[in-house]
């Protein structure tokens, strides 16, 4: 379980920036597991604050806990994570990763432009998204989902 007498929560609050709070509740959660010492107080392992840390930037990039807890999961108990067993877990956010990073580069290159909403407010509409030609395609931005003008013409 990493260091014999592991770390306080107050510790691990300490280095991670969390309120003891929100440790007590990702425990809760499942997505750290302290022990208990002969004094009945929780312990956590130093890969505990990865763990934290983990948790902390994949919620700023609008993953839910369940979809981080799964990811977790994969990480071994009884002993330390490698690098491989990191490795692995990044491997499982990269390609929702590479699909964010892709629309907001769409988003930030395209938003000035016809982006296929059905608003029609932009000259630039007329020529993109004539009559609203788009909305064939389906719901929403279209062109920031993927879509072309191209396939979306009449």
């Amino acid at each position: 379980m990493g260091v014999p007498d592991g770390l306080s929560i107050g510790a691990l609050a300490q280095r991670t920036g969390l309120a003891v709070s929100a440790i007590r509740y990702y425990e809760a959660q499942g997505l750290i597991k302290p022990w208990r010492n002969a004094g009945g107080q929780r312990r956590f392992a130093r890969a505990d604050l990865r763990r934290l840390s983990f948790v902390m930037i994949a919620q700023q990039f609008g993953f839910t806990l369940p979809q981080i807890r799964a990811q977790l999961d994969q990480l071994p108990n009884g002993r330390t994570p490698t690098k491989a067993d990191w490795a692995a877990i990044s491997a499982g956010f990269r390609e929702s990763l590479d699909a964010r990073i892709a629309t907001l580069t769409k988003l930030r290159d395209n938003l000035d432009g016809c982006i296929g909403c059905g608003c029609l407010s932009l000259e630039a509409c007329a020529l993109y998204n004539p009559q609203d030609a788009a909305a064939a395609r389906g719901q929403g931005p279209r062109y920031l989902m993927g879509d072309t003008p191209s396939q979306t013409s009449r």
